[in-house]
């Protein structure tokens, strides 16, 4: 677990360092205060209403507090574990089966679940997953994955900025250095940004569910319940209903669209296999 916090400081901190030097690239050290001014700017909006928009993407309704009372008395019992607030509970109406979280912070959280989640899944992996989303919560995780994508999106957006600036003869080569070499570095980093980001998201994701095992105390209903996920996912493909957008597909437990080999590269989550591995081997501990 300090192994993946560590990591994902390592990754930010590289993120960063990438906005930075494009900025200085372009503008010298007034293009670098501009990218901090910017890229602060776009954290403080996606910090306070992220969470909003997902949810109304999702179009996402209150959980019914009689009808899954149980839901409540087991997340209550959970965050009782984890040290934490109580979340808002949301309830999504569609046949895909998954979850997420979101919020900036534990007192600003929110948990859903799918209507397909809770028909395949029994109560102790409906736990599981719980514990796995109130992990997110505790550990931060829609923060830091909201920091991350809005740094690699600045990122996008300014080596844009730079391969127009060089194509259109827009800087001086004697100041700025080679025009190629710019080129080239705004094709490379924008890429480089996506791979930190997704790399940033596949560490959050072991690591929750590591946090998830711990305040369920039962690492093998989390793997269970990822192994029902992954395969009723993978039968979504065959079947009609995808509800799952693009931008939001990291928030889920489960990644929602396939892809393997090179196309792993991009997944904003780690192989499902080594995750289910890891609470297996996790589990000789609660034994």
């Amino acid at each position: 677990m300090f192994w993946n916090q560590i990591k994902t400081a390592i990754l930010l901190a590289s993120l960063s360092a990438l906005l930075f030097l494009l900025g200085f690239w372009i503008g010298g050290n007034q293009g670098l205060m501009v990218m901090f001014v910017f890229s602060m700017i776009m954290n403080f909006a996606m910090y306070f209403w992220s969470d909003k928009l997902v949810l109304s993407m999702y179009r996402a309704q209150p959980l019914d507090p009689v009808i899954h009372k149980r839901i409540y008395d087991i997340v209550g019992e959970l965050c009782e574990h984890a040290r934490i607030p109580m979340p808002k509970l949301w309830f999504i109406e569609t046949s895909m089966a998954n979850a997420f979280a979101t919020g900036r912070n534990p007192q600003h959280a929110s948990v859903a679940v799918t209507r397909g989640l809770l028909e395949i899944l029994d109560e102790n992996e409906v736990r599981g997953v719980l514990a796995h989303e109130l992990g997110h919560v505790k550990n931060r995780d829609i923060l830091i994955a909201t920091i991350a994508a809005t740094i690699a999106t600045a990122i996008g957006y300014v080596a844009h900025m730079l391969q127009w600036t060089v194509l259109l003869g827009g800087r001086s080569d004697k100041d700025r250095g080679n025009a190629w070499g710019a080129l080239i570095a705004a094709l490379i980093m924008p890429l480089a940004a996506t791979l930190i980001q997704l790399a940033i998201s596949r560490s959050r994701e072991y690591l929750a569910d590591e946090s998830g095992a711990d305040f369920a105390g039962d690492p093998l209903a989390l793997a269970s319940a990822l192994e029902k996920l992954s395969n009723e996912n993978r039968s979504q493909h065959i079947r009609p209903e995808s509800t799952a957008q693009t931008a939001s597909a990291s928030l889920f437990i489960v990644y929602p669209f396939s892809g393997g080999g090179i196309l792993s590269l991009f997944s904003t989550h780690p192989p499902m296999e080594k995750r289910i591995a890891r609470l297996r081997g996790m589990a000789k501990k609660y034994r």
